[in-house]
């Protein structure tokens, strides 16, 4: 008899992330074991990426629940006047703002770091 194993799948191209401990996909996860994972320090990490030519500010570390990362979202969106999502438990803001974002999660008690220089 073989034992089991703790690895398998992880991420499928037509759901995207899985849920490790009922294995269906996080969308449709039923036990909601999975909470996004902050980084040792507890520190949030606030970036800036490049897509298509236009900058995005990334944060990243947070340790909200889905419903509580929308709202954080929806108030740092506003605050930029600028659009943006919520994937994977990273807040994604349309344009250069990190300085804002990063002036507006201190105001709200976060430990925030630049990340990406």
């Amino acid at each position: 008899m073989k034992a089991q194993s703790s690895g398998g799948l992880v991420y499928s191209t037509e759901h995207g992330s899985i849920c490790p401990a009922c294995r269906n996909p996080q969308a449709s996860c039923s036990c909601k074991a999975v909470v996004p994972a902050g980084f040792a320090d507890g520190a949030l990490r606030v970036s800036r990426e490049t897509r298509k030519g236009k900058g995005v500010t990334l944060i990243k570390g947070l340790t909200l629940d889905a419903a509580a990362l929308a709202l954080l979202g929806k108030q740092l969106r506003t605050q930029c006047g600028s659009g943006g999502t919520v994937k994977d438990g990273v807040i994604e803001i349309q344009g250069d703002h990190c300085e804002l974002v990063m002036a507006a999660l201190r105001q709200l008690g976060h430990t925030v770091k630049r990340a990406g220089g």
